[in-house]
């Protein structure tokens, strides 16, 4: 089997962590962080290369300014990590959504100067969620240059401290990432921007469990704008395994999304390669072809040109 492509992996830079405004878990989760503890945990796990992304930005994107500046800080960071470390990292550039002309600007840099493997993007920006006609001049753009774009749940403002106690990751995080693919799909962006590669996280949140719903509302009340079915847009998707490769919901995944649009990702540093990995061998959801697939093939195809 081939070393194995992680597509979700956070990295955390000093200047980013300094900040206030992040989650509550952040500076826990990332206090022993470095890029060479980062390379040793690809290492033990037989991971060649991890495509690398920011955290939630949190209340650090609140005013623009600041936004655009440290969206640019650190999309310099991960393209320097690339190049001090070859073949190891590739770039997710993080944008500073939802400040459109900003955004704009940073898609061209990312781009045209820095070479980036995709974009990061978050699944809702206050209270919208991505596939809200208002970001249609992003996408339009992503579209027109076929990018990947890997996006991370956030807690979006119409849903939070609803359980302040349990933290927003437990349950919001899912239902972020199932609210946007449902956005994304009955509003249409799925087929006004056919060249954009999407990835989403935590195996596509609890849409898997809400399927059958979707389904019954794409052949029915949004049978115009989804012509093929809901599963027909949802199986244009990829969707990574981060902090869900259990049994119960790969299968479930597996259900109704191919092998070849599954991904590894392991969360790092919320989780590790290594559990991930395991968790996926052990629970015997794929053969051995599923593995390499999962594990290499289906990202290689993605974002590395088959490599």
């Amino acid at each position: 089997m081939m070393s194995k492509i992680d597509v979700h992996h956070h990295v955390g830079p000093d200047f980013w962590l300094s900040l206030s405004g992040g989650t509550v878990d952040e500076s826990r989760v990332f206090r022993d962080w470095s890029p060479a503890r980062a390379i040793e945990e690809l290492d033990e796990a037989d991971v060649a290369t991890a495509f690398v992304s920011s955290t939630v930005p949190g209340h650090r994107f609140a005013d623009p300014n600041d936004a655009a500046r440290l969206a640019r800080q650190h999309n310099e960071y991960m393209v320097q990590l690339r190049a001090d470390h070859p073949g190891r990292f590739g770039v997710f550039a993080l944008l500073p959504m939802p400040y459109l002309d900003a955004s704009l600007r940073e898609i061209a840099y990312a781009y045209d100067e820095l070479r980036v493997d995709g974009i990061g993007l978050f699944t809702s920006y206050g209270e919208a969620w991505l596939g809200d006609p208002r970001f249609d001049p992003v996408f339009e753009e992503l579209n027109r240059r076929q990018a990947v774009v890997y996006t991370h749940p956030a807690a979006n403002e119409a849903c939070t401290h609803r359980q302040d106690w349990l933290g927003p990751a437990a349950i919001e995080y899912a239902t972020d990432t199932t609210r946007t693919i449902a956005e994304y799909v009955f509003r249409g962006a799925s087929q006004r921007f056919p060249n954009v590669r999407m990835i989403f996280s935590h195996a596509g949140g609890t849409m898997p469990y809400l399927a059958q719903r979707f389904i019954h509302r794409g052949d029915g009340a949004h049978k115009a704008v989804t012509p093929n079915g809901f599963l027909a847009e949802a199986r244009k998707f990829y969707y990574d395994t981060a902090q869900v490769p259990s049994r119960g919901t790969m299968l479930a995944l597996k259900t109704i999304i191919p092998d070849s649009n599954i991904v590894f990702g392991s969360d790092y540093p919320y989780r590790t390669c290594a559990w991930t990995a395991k968790m996926l061998i052990d629970d015997d959801v794929f053969d051995s072809a599923g593995l390499q697939a999962v594990f290499h093939d289906n990202a290689a195809r993605l974002l590395l040109g088959g490599k």
